[in-house]
């Protein structure tokens, strides 16, 4: 009724399942889990059956030697951030751990208004004004070609991790550790930025144990690099990642840590945001937003004391300070959210791609609202702002276009003047005077990649069952799948042969809450939000539909409610 066509992810399209097990065997299948060994080891994600030696990754060994020589050594360090949660988890993650051997370590996370995106050579003078020997950059780095080589010339050593796509030169540093190097074969191009930075630790960790130092030993010895792993999954989620492979157990295990509540930050957050129970969602649209405000309207330096403290009332003080400017942040979204709306609605009809400039916007919200766009129109987006004759913006993409290659290549024809990202999401700056050019530049790139079609608008359905069996055994066994997110998503069921009872407006008018009777002799609830005046609402609020045999499109959860817990169908579609 939504105007999208239900795709089938498995090739026996008429197949329709009535027994859970088989229904998850095929989920399994349809995402590339074949045989028990590889099931096994992806139904129970551990940190021991997917942590590989993090020497496979491209300089890592030279870049545990430098750090933990300057570790030894007691040298200043200096770690450089983002102010993204990817960056500023990434630096609590190093900070935390220096802190524990006793290490003299400093942080520097750049603004994003004054100083943008990476490093720059005034934070990075003044960081070797400091004392600093080495410098660690986490989450950047990896397109600082000037500013690397001027931390070499004024004395320091340098170390770059990051997971952004590298140019064609990488700078000269004494260590370059990032999985998308040409010339790095670990395959571990999926991770964040913490997770380069985490895979960091290990082997610095380890190479400071086989040294044996007697300074450091008792301190090395009462370190549990696992209880970091909140950090890892939160920047892993909000930088949204693909949960597969190593990321998976970072996020399955991460979640557990965050629920163990030991961080005192997080843990006050969570209070602040009502999370009860961490979850992919949770950490997605409750912590990240509140950790990533602070970086977008001002410095992110909030949300990373915040995740350092152990003094409950300043954490108070700083998780009230984020629950505030996330409030601000939203208010400046919406705001700027409608004129991006229009402008977007006047582009051609025929366009693959969106671009949408406005002038003086606050360019925290850039990222936010291009992703809007991007799942309102399913086109990749960019939305940027223009001012004092520059325009800064971000972009995010749908599957099928390779945002950040576009953009890179854009640098290369001198369009962009600045600007990386990875396939989902970038950012860039340019000249006023390119705007045009940047945007049939956008257009050809987008059109190129989706082979001259717009991305058709479907959605994929994991498998298909009679609506009697959408109850809690099969709500449990789902379970196993977690964590959903980016690369696993959580599954698109549709179910067959429920027979509509009746429907009610909740949630101030927008949302719906209804009933279905099955062939089972139960009946199963259903919420739908955002339904209420599309033609799904329509046809579940008149009372002439009762009793009609329809088909849904959505997700089977648990909910409680009063105590009792039983499953729940999250409506998008239906068919009739």
């Amino acid at each position: 009724m939504l105007g999208r066509a239900w795709v089938s992810a498995y090739a026996e399209q008429d197949e329709v399942f009535n027994r859970p097990e088989d229904l998850i065997g095929k989920i399994l299948h349809c995402r590339g889990i074949d045989g028990d060994a590889a099931r096994e080891k992806f139904l129970n994600p551990s940190i021991k059956e997917y942590m590989p030696d993090p020497s496979v990754m491209r300089d890592m060994d030279v870049a545990a030697r430098i750090i933990a020589d300057h570790i030894a050594a007691g040298d200043k360090i200096a770690i450089y951030g983002d102010y993204d949660v990817d960056g500023v988890t990434s630096t609590a993650v190093f900070v935390k751990y220096l802190r524990a051997l006793g290490g003299d370590v400093m942080w520097h996370l750049p603004t994003r208004e004054g100083e943008g995106y990476g490093l720059n050579i005034a934070a990075v003078e003044d960081i070797a004004g400091r004392g600093a020997k080495l410098l660690i950059t986490v989450d950047c780095g990896i397109s600082g070609i000037a500013e690397v080589a001027r931390a070499k010339s004024l004395g320091m050593s340098v170390v770059v991790t990051d997971h952004h796509s590298p140019d064609s030169e990488l700078p000269a540093a004494d260590a370059v550790v990032n999985p998308k190097r040409t010339d790095d074969t670990s395959d571990m191009c999926y991770l964040a930025g913490v997770g380069v930075a985490f895979l960091t630790l290990v082997a610095v960790n380890r190479e400071l144990k086989n040294r044996n130092l007697p300074q450091l030993c008792d301190k090395i010895s009462e370190i549990n690099l696992l209880n970091y792993l909140d950090f890892v999954a939160l920047g892993t989620i909000c930088d949204t990642m693909p949960l597969v492979g190593l990321n998976r157990a970072f996020v399955a295990t991460g979640l557990k840590v965050l629920g163990l509540r030991q961080n005192m930050g997080l843990c006050v957050l969570m209070d602040v945001a009502g999370i009860k129970k961490p979850s992919v969602y949770a950490a997605g649209f409750a912590l990240g937003p509140r950790l990533n405000a602070a970086g977008r309207l001002d410095s992110a330096a909030p949300a990373l004391e915040l995740l350092l403290t152990d003094n409950t009332l300043i954490a108070y003080d700083l998780a009230g300070k984020l629950h505030r400017m996330n409030q601000d942040r939203i208010d400046i979204q919406n705001a700027i959210m409608m004129r991006a709306n229009e402008m977007a609605a006047a582009a051609p009809s025929d366009r693959c791609s969106l671009f949408v400039c406005g002038e003086n916007w606050h360019g925290g919200v850039m990222g936010i609202i291009a992703g809007r766009l991007k799942d309102k129109y399913n086109l990749p987006a960019c939305v940027a702002t223009k001012a004092d004759g520059v325009i800064n913006g971000s972009g995010r993409s749908v599957a099928g276009v390779d945002l950040g290659r576009i953009i890179h290549e854009a640098l290369a024809a001198g369009i962009v003047k600045e600007g990386g990202g990875h396939a989902a999401a970038a950012g860039f700056t340019l000249d006023a005077d390119k705007e045009d050019s940047f945007r049939e530049f956008l257009e050809r790139g987008a059109r190129a990649q989706l082979n001259g079609q717009p991305p058709a608008r479907e959605v994929m359905v994991d498998a298909e069952l009679d609506a009697g069996g959408a109850n809690m055994r099969l709500v449990n066994m789902m379970g196993a799948l977690e964590p959903f997110g980016q690369g696993n998503p959580e599954p698109t069921l549709v179910l067959r042969g429920g027979r509509f009872k009746s429907a009610v407006v909740m949630g101030g008018g927008a949302h719906l809450r209804g009933t279905i009777a099955t062939s089972a002799g139960t009946t199963l609830a259903f919420v739908g939000f955002n339904l209420v005046g599309t033609p799904v609402g329509d046809f579940l609020l008149d009372d002439a539909n009762a009793n009609t045999t329809i088909t849904l499109l959505g997700r089977l959860k648990e909910n409680e409610y009063n105590g009792r817990v039983s499953a729940q169908f999250f409506l998008e579609d239906i068919a009739v």
